[in-house]
């Protein structure tokens, strides 16, 4: 039995959602695609969302106090290209979108379907990732209809830092 092949079948098949994550200290902005992400509560509502150590939004959100947490229509993988093949380090994703500021400063990206602010609650350390525990503050709900990428959508993606 071959545990790692098995475990990676069965995420894959639940084909997961993705999220565009986008962060903003005073001095700096970030954002990338972020594929490990889940509500961890009902009441009170909590979700919670793992960077990558690698990544550069990790960074940025090891100084800042909320986040915003995008869904991208299945129509748009232009957006999640962007904030998932790109990497802050070398790009200014921000000035190839369309975005405003939101509740605690967070930067909310235009053309989402939906987001939501949330407030940084915790960090745990999860190895490759650390995962930030979100008390949510208000957002945009998405219009009727509404379908959101998925794991298969950005299956061929090429990400701007290995994972």
């Amino acid at each position: 039995m071959d545990t790692r092949a098995d475990f990676d079948a069965v995420l894959a098949a639940a084909d997961a959602p993705i999220y565009v994550v986008t962060v903003a200290t005073d001095t700096e902005r970030a954002g990338c695609v972020v594929g490990f992400a889940s509500q961890v509560a009902i009441e009170p509502r909590r979700f919670l969302i793992c960077l990558s150590t690698l990544n550069y939004t990790y960074r940025v959100a090891t100084e800042a106090t909320h986040v915003a947490v995008h869904l991208v229509h299945s129509g748009s993988r232009a957006l999640a290209q962007l904030f998932g093949a790109e990497t802050g380090d070398d790009v200014d994703k921000f000035s190839w979108c369309r975005w405003h500021h939101g509740p605690g400063g967070v930067v909310v990206l235009d053309d989402a379907a939906a987001w939501f602010a949330g407030r940084i609650l915790s960090r745990h350390d999860f190895g490759d990732h650390v995962g930030l525990l979100l008390e949510p503050l208000g957002g945009t709900p998405p219009p009727p209809d509404t379908t959101g990428l998925r794991y298969h959508d950005l299956a061929d993606l090429h990400p701007g830092h290995p994972a």
